[in-house]
């Protein structure tokens, strides 16, 4: 952002192993939303995909945890600020969780770096960068040459368009508060300045100083943070070390909901919570990742609806093409198997290319989307070449898993608790007993004699469908065709489908989870 283009990335670390990552995370007085998701999601894959290059990632994401949207929650929900702060912090963590967002490296509540921060301070108030008033301690914007370097503002610029407060004892309308002298009932600390509470601003500053040093490689942040809160960071940090602060800011582009910019005046403030109650988490980590991290996006339902029927694809090729290698002599469980890096070469250079390019995600994505379409090419050949079939699956598994885009477990026919990914109209029991039956009546002795020792049996559901798949082959063989339609057709009332390869058939849940429930 600092440079508005793209530069060359290499760690400050003198063995270029090591990145210093810092994001923005979220001030905990309510559930995040989906703008607040987009942020956290791409600094995820950013980080992600710096590992996958083998470089060790220190990544910072702090919580918020004391600040005036938290007091106005406490003040409405008739509880202390702390009890605030605790309850989204764990809401936090539970929707990132469901997000499929890994933890950083550590999460800092601002209240645990306190003392930090006010010696943070005296050092910018010895240094003639802040001063007191009124109990509260504020920065001296004009004793920065370049203050609004991120923003490309200028001060002239900035006071013309500011909405300041009106505040007498300010030297500067720019100036901005370091330390807010408490108000009754607020929480507060001892300080020199007399009781109060750090600014947002400080508290970012001195969390990244602690735990990452001076000068950090990467610091990220939703396109809204860039004014006034990362120029004030760098403000504080660069006035007092006279060293650069961030050697590469990144900031992803705002997301509106349905053409409308999220607000709360406009009531369309969609808290993840409430999206993932209605969407399957890869369906919407798919749509957040369709458009690059820099451009703005629209939220609507017809895009997560296609993001889902996208994702569908991926996840159901993949499927196919492994449950075809597991009737093969290839392999008899989940990739990875064998990969052949010559020929899966072309397509992993194209990945890396995408994110090489200031991490996009869409191209990279496309990538995926290639290989699916081979493994469907492929299987619909006379004799598929299994080894490639094999490699194509294994690199595309590794892709979709990069992205964190795999299905949710479900069973059509499970234990009780487990999740359904179709209404199931009877149990693996009532069904072997309504085949049973079938078989009976037309005299196929091959399907009753399979199916004799479990009709009083409760099985999980891979092994229910694959005996069910293996009566319908028995019938098939003995031409008893209705009947084989009669396993097809209570096969698909529970939701699955099945699909007739050349190496044998093959069955996969019928619908995936769409998008809105």
């Amino acid at each position: 952002t600092l440079t508005r283009g793209k530069e060359p990335f290499e760690p400050l670390d003198p063995d270029k192993k090591r990145i210093t990552f810092y994001n923005c995370g979220p001030t905990v007085y309510d559930r995040f939303h989906i703008g607040n998701a987009r942020n956290f999601v791409t600094t995820d894959i950013i980080r992600c995909y710096l590992e996958w290059l083998g470089y060790e990632v220190v990544f910072i994401q702090n919580l918020t945890d004391i600040d005036d949207n938290i007091i106005k929650r406490a003040q409405r929900d008739k509880t202390t600020p702390e009890a605030i702060a605790a309850i989204y912090t764990a809401a936090y963590f539970e929707d990132a969780d469901r997000l499929r967002l890994r933890r950083a490296t550590e999460h800092p509540r601002a209240t645990q770096y306190v003392e930090q921060m006010i010696e943070f301070m005296r050092e910018m108030e010895s240094r003639g960068l802040a001063y007191e008033a009124g109990g509260s301690l504020y920065f001296r914007v004009r004793r920065c040459a370049d203050y609004g370097k991120l923003a490309r503002r200028t001060l002239d610029d900035l006071l013309e368009g500011a909405r300041v407060e009106v505040l007498e004892e300010k030297e500067d309308p720019l100036d901005f508060v370091l330390w807010k002298a408490s108000k009754p009932g607020e929480p507060h600390w001892p300080s020199p300045w007399g009781e109060g509470r750090p600014g947002w601003h400080t508290e970012c500053a001195v969390m990244s100083k602690e735990l990452l040093g001076e000068t950090i490689d990467i610091h990220a942040g939703g396109s809204d943070l860039m004014f006034p809160h990362h120029e004030n960071e760098i403000a504080q940090r660069e006035g007092i070390s006279g060293k650069p602060f961030v050697r590469f800011w990144i900031h992803n582009a705002f997301l509106n909901i349905r053409s409308e910019k999220m607000s709360k005046s406009l009531g369309n403030v969609l808290l993840i919570d409430e999206i993932l109650k209605q969407s399957s988490p890869e369906a919407l980590r798919f749509f957040l990742f369709s458009a690059h991290y820099r451009h703005p996006m629209d939220y609507n339902d017809s895009a997560l609806d296609e993001a889902a029927a996208a994702v569908g694809r991926i996840n159901e090729g993949l499927e196919t093409g492994r449950k075809i290698l597991e009737l093969s002599a290839v392999g008899t469980g989940s990739a990875p198997w064998d990969r052949d890096e010559e020929r899966t070469a072309p397509f992993l250079k194209r990945f890396e290319e995408a994110m090489n390019d200031d991490f996009n995600t869409p191209r990279a994505l496309a990538v995926l989307h290639e290989i699916v379409t081979e493994i469907h090419e492929l299987r619909n050949r006379p004799a598929p070449d299994n080894d490639y079939l094999a490699s194509l699956v294994t690199l595309g598994t590794e892709l979709r898993n990069f992205f964190r885009l795999e299905p949710e477990v479900t069973h059509a026919i499970g234990e009780a608790g487990e999740p359904a990914a179709a209404p199931v109209s009877m149990s693996g029991t009532d069904i072997y007993r309504q085949i049973h039956g079938l078989a009976q009546e037309e005299g196929v002795q091959s399907v009753v004699a399979i199916l004799e020792d479990h009709l009083d049996a409760d099985v999980g559901s891979d092994d229910a469908i694959e005996l069910l798949i293996e009566a319908r082959r028995l019938a098939r063989e003995a031409k008893a065709f209705g009947l084989a339609d009669a396993v097809r057709a209570e096969l698909e009332k529970i939701g699955i489908a099945l699909e007739d390869h050349p190496q044998g058939t093959i069955w996969k849940q019928a619908a995936s989870p769409g998008a809105r429930e």
